[in-house]
Parts: C-alpha cells; sequence; structure tokens
C-alpha cells in the first residue's frame, strides 16, 4: 500500500539538508517537468564535478553559499521564453513538510524570480499534490539560514 500524497501549495519553504540550507523559498511548477536551482559563478571542475553559488536571498544577491558537487548530466534545456541553453544538472535531497526526496536540478540565474527554486514535475510527483489557492500550507515563510549555524 503507497502512502497518500501531502498537499502543499504554489510556495513553500524547503530545506537543501546536504548543502546546509534551511528555509528556502520554492515554488511549485506542475507545469515544468524538470527542477531548477537560482545559482550564479559556475565553473566546472576535474572529476565531472562543479562549483556553484547558490543564491539565498532574491533582495541581496551577494548573500550566497558556495557548493561543489558532483555533475549529473549536462544537456540542453528550452526555457519558458522559447531560448535554448546548455545547463549542468545535479541531485541533492530537498525536505519539504518531513518528506526527503532526492531532486534533480538544473543550475540557472532566476534572478528575475520570486523564488529562488522551482520544483517541477518530476520533483512532486508521487509525494506531493499542489493546491494553487494555497502557499506556505507545511510552514510559515522564513528567512533562509545555515543549517549548520543551529548546530
Amino acid at each position: 500500500m503507497s502512502k497518500k500524497p501531502q498537499v502543499i501549495g504554489w510556495k513553500e519553504t524547503v530545506d537543501l539538508p546536504d548543502w546546509g540550507i534551511g528555509s528556502i523559498l520554492a515554488k511549485s511548477d506542475t507545469g515544468a517537468r524538470r527542477s531548477a536551482l537560482d545559482v550564479h559563478n559556475i565553473i566546472e571542475l576535474p572529476g565531472n564535478r562543479v562549483q556553484f553559488d547558490i543564491v539565498l536571498d532574491r533582495k541581496d544577491r551577494s548573500h550566497t553559499k558556495t557548493i561543489i558537487a558532483p555533475i549529473d548530466h549536462q544537456t540542453h534545456v528550452r526555457s519558458s521564453n522559447g531560448d535554448q541553453h546548455e545547463r549542468y544538472f545535479v541531485r541533492t535531497n530537498v525536505t519539504i513538510h518531513g518528506c526527503t526526496k532526492e531532486v534533480e536540478f538544473s543550475l540557472v540565474s532566476r534572478e528575475s524570480m520570486m523564488c529562488r527554486i522551482l520544483l517541477g514535475r518530476k520533483a512532486l510527483e508521487g509525494d506531493f499534490l499542489v493546491d494553487s489557492s494555497q502557499k506556505h500550507v507545511t510552514r510559515p515563510r522564513r528567512k533562509v539560514r545555515m543549517i549548520d549555524d543551529l548546530l
């Protein structure tokens, strides 16, 4: 017997525990197949790894955390405006409403977007149902924090 999917809002606060990031704003987008993470300063490293800065604050883009992660793959992605770009993809765990699952993220600038993370269908399927009339169903909106700071 499978578990019942949890209802979440179109905008939620999520954690990226493997990278020590808590309470980052994510938009659930069932129209997008893949998920995206707001980053800049992408540098390909030896050993099939990539270094990037995750943007933690929409208003202060200098508030970042540098991450080094294995490259899952690279591919061409067509953005919502029709442009096609080569993107790196990485994987990490995301915690939403007490449920932690591995999600594949494309690394892209979301500078003009409200949320630092976009969660697409592949990240949501099986575990979550999105109520588009709700936001912050799982917990109240909080400022981004470093999980390491709490230890």
